[in-house]
């Protein structure tokens, strides 16, 4: 038996015993429910290898991830030296009335991120090109990791599309600086990506809505730090009104207490 043989033969056993549980949570389905949201709400424990959550087949199914790319863009431009930190400021070339109006000055990926500036990040997309994308977007087995031609909007109409189950994977992989990218690149979109924290844990996280302000598929994804333990998420509903848009972050810090991974209010 030849050695390239011998190997293919161990990664059909290894795979499949490594494949992550799935865990339905009738409590988070009734959060949904409640809701009267259609989507798919999954945590992924990268140590125990276990997935759990509502709706699997969706959670398997892949969107475009909108502003949840920022996340991927971020860390791509810092990499790459289209950007040299987080605070190196962009010059705004956006719309003069665009859809949020505080987009509309120059800034850095900080505030751009916490803004969700559409304009700055494709900005940054241009900085970086298509080949450089591309090539780092499989290295990160990103979704599909298809650009397609356009460089600035790829991850807003697509071809790019990603899952929710994907999605923990990227972040349970940034989360623990195990992605294949320079530390400190890693540790400066971590820190631009903390939200809450307390006593013993902190929450990231980024929104997206495709197709904003219009009906789309709205996105909250992020991971949960309690200690040296890692809980990555990912949250997708679809958008039908504004009002689905709001609800967003709500159901999924309800579906992570239910985890007991955050605090009751």
């Amino acid at each position: 038996m030849t050695k390239n043989l011998l190997a293919a033969l161990l990664l059909l056993v290894i795979l499949p015993a490594r494949a992550a549980e799935w865990q339905a949570v009738p409590a988070i389905s009734a959060l949904f429910a409640s809701a009267q949201l259609d989507g798919t709400f999954v945590v992924y424990d990268p140590d125990a290898q276990r997935l759990r959550g509502h709706n699997q087949v969706r959670a398997e199914t892949r969107f475009v991830p909108a502003s949840t790319f920022k996340i991927a863009n971020s860390l791509i431009g810092l990499s790459v030296g289209a950007v040299s930190s987080v605070d190196e400021v962009i010059p705004y070339t956006g719309d003069a009335e665009p859809f949020i109006r505080a987009w509309a000055r120059d800034m850095g990926l900080r505030d751009a991120i916490a803004l969700s500036n559409v304009p700055i990040y494709q900005a940054l997309a241009r900085r970086i090109a298509l080949p450089r994308m591309q090539e780092t977007l499989q290295q990160l087995h990103y979704g599909n990791a298809d650009t397609g031609t356009v460089v600035d909007r790829f991850w807003l109409d697509g071809p790019l599309a990603i899952s929710a189950v994907e999605q923990t994977r990227f972040l349970a992989r940034l989360a623990r600086q195990q992605l294949p990218l320079p530390h400190n690149v890693q540790m400066a979109v971590r820190e631009i990506l903390l939200l809450e924290r307390g006593d013993d844990w902190r929450l990231y996280g980024k929104t997206g809505w495709q197709n904003a302000p219009g009906a789309g598929v709205g996105w909250w994804v992020g991971w949960v730090e309690q200690g040296d333990r890692v809980q990555a998420f990912a949250l997708n509903i679809d958008i039908t009104t504004p009002a689905d848009a709001d609800q967003r972050i709500a159901l999924g810090k309800a579906s992570l207490q239910q985890l007991g991974l955050l605090p009751l209010p």
